[in-house]
């Protein structure tokens, strides 16, 4: 696929904007078909061949639980955005963002070809390559969009980041159709197979455009000194090597269970971004206005992390019961499960220029909601999705096939609930970030992601059945109630905001 190029006086451009802009729109569209195609047929292929798996569903997967199957896919999904705060170290202080980025494609490549080929060791070992090479990627491509434009306040640059995120969600929406049927319907290693395709697509097309990237896309920002470069080989070799002997007497000893390797990484997942928030809000150098903005931020974190909870479960919980409880066919037509994850990027493109309308609309007439309540009408949003949910979950019950139309109603109100929330999120984190951490603060977002998918895998290890009404009601529940007490308490935390609003 060529892009779209027009053009300025003697300059070619990308619908008005600078022609590197064309080059990362691709390579990101094809990274996302990749990775939402694989994560399509994730759950899926892990139940395939079991006793969760839909009747007459393909066999050939790992025949696991739906509760081992949701505990892996939170924790993979959560790696995905805890690896993105590494994945800035190494753009801003070891290879540069473009450098990092080649490197990041390989690696995801490498990572879905290892998903092609059968057996169990292979497919961890690939779900490791696809998180770790994600993260390097999502951490520096948007570095490299803004490198495009000259400083934030060239007009052109938040038009920029629109036509970016236009690419994040047509790879996602076009990914299902293709990597989701071929997997689901013909064979689950072809399916990531083609995934592999995908990135290969956006790595020639990345490597073949850098002549129109920015300069400061090669550069190093902070390059590592010599004795910073063997500390930090020494901590790295250290960690590996008693990683590996502990494994090798758990292993040795008979004892060596999935467990093993998924609850610590899960732990870590919720234990990393405390103590992240913590240690900056504990920092010495940040002035009382900024320690007071951080302690605002936590209310935000928290909200983003009980909302990433239950949203993130469209490819879990709720893509079981599209498998297995949902009608596979509407007026005649059948269609595989996998095309309900084409509904959310769908839902954003169409209705996100309308949201922006929306905002500008009410901010002229000023009554915009401020930041707090656009993040408690998310958490409202996505909580009254889940109460929908148990709807059709008690309709099920006795077998019965529910009506696709359920699920589009649910993920159309949770899509609802993100437009509310993550763009204000993510606005709201530069915002208050304190000068210190100005560029680690938007790694430290993704951590609300890792801790909502992480406390979803812990639920599934520890034995909840996340697909019952019960559980279903109660994250609801909370979903609903944090939204009201952010609202309940907007004024105090306003006031910890200061100047942001």
């Amino acid at each position: 696929m060529a892009a779209t190029t027009v053009s300025a006086g003697s300059e070619k451009t990308f619908f008005g904007h600078p022609r590197g802009l064309a080059t990362l729109f691709m390579t990101e569209m094809w990274e996302r078909f990749s990775y939402y195609g694989m994560r399509a047929l994730l759950v899926l292929y892990l139940v395939s061949g079991g006793a969760d798996a839909a009747t007459g569903s393909q066999g050939g997967g790992l025949a696991m639980t739906a509760a081992t199957a949701t505990a892996i896919y939170s924790v993979y999904v959560s790696m995905v955005y805890l690896m993105a705060m590494p994945g800035g170290w190494f753009g801003d202080r070891v290879w540069g963002a473009r450098k990092t980025v080649a490197i990041a494609g390989f690696v995801i490549m490498a990572g879905h070809l290892s998903l092609a080929l059968p057996g169990q060791a292979m497919f961890f070992v690939g779900l490791a390559l696809v998180a770790a090479g994600s993260g390097l990627l999502k951490a520096n491509i948007s570095t490299m969009v803004g490198h495009l434009y000259d400083g934030p306040d060239d007009p052109r640059r938040d038009g920029g980041f629109t036509l970016f995120y236009i690419g994040i969600n047509l790879g996602a929406f076009v990914a299902p159709f293709i990597v989701g049927t071929v997997g689901e319907k013909v064979n689950w290693h072809l399916g990531f197979a083609l995934a592999a395709v995908g990135m290969g697509l956006g790595l020639v097309q990345f490597l073949i455009g850098t002549k129109n990237l920015s300069p400061k896309s090669n550069v190093v920002p902070n390059p590592l000194s010599q004795a910073e470069r063997k500390s930090v080989l020494v901590k790295v070799a250290t960690v590996l090597v008693v990683a590996a002997v502990f494994y090798g007497v758990v292993v040795a000893m008979g004892m060596y269970t999935l467990n093993w390797a998924i609850v610590p990484i899960t732990l870590a997942g919720l234990i990393i971004p405390v103590a992240v928030l913590v240690r900056i809000k504990r920092d010495k150098d940040l002035s009382k206005t900024e320690q007071s903005k951080m302690t605002g931020y936590i209310w935000f974190f928290v909200a983003a992390a009980v909302f990433w909870m239950i949203y993130d479960q469209g490819g879990s919980t709720l893509s079981l019961f599209a498998d297995g409880k949902t009608a596979d066919t509407v007026l005649g037509f059948g269609f595989p499960a996998t095309w309900y994850q084409s509904l959310n990027p769908l839902f954003v493109m169409a209705l996100a220029p309308v949201f922006a309308w929306l905002w500008l609309w009410l901010a002229r007439k000023n009554q915009e909601p401020n930041t707090i309540v656009k993040f408690a009408m998310g958490l409202v949003l996505v909580g009254a999705s889940f109460f929908v949910f148990i709807v059709p979950m008690n309709m099920a019950g006795d077998g019965t096939k529910v009506s696709p139309m359920w699920l589009v109603s649910i993920y159309m109100i949770q899509t609802i609930g993100e437009l509310c929330l993550s763009p204000v999120g993510l606005s709201v984190t530069t915002k208050m970030a304190p000068q210190k951490y100005a560029s680690q603060m938007m790694g430290v977002w993704f951590l609300a992601v890792t801790a909502g998918d992480c406390t979803t895998g812990l639920l599934s290890l520890a034995g909840v059945d996340l697909n019952g009404t019960g559980v279903i009601a109660m994250e609801a529940s909370l979903a609903v109630v944090a939204g009201i007490a952010i609202y309940m308490y907007r004024k105090k935390v306003q006031t910890l905001m200061g100047d942001v609003h």
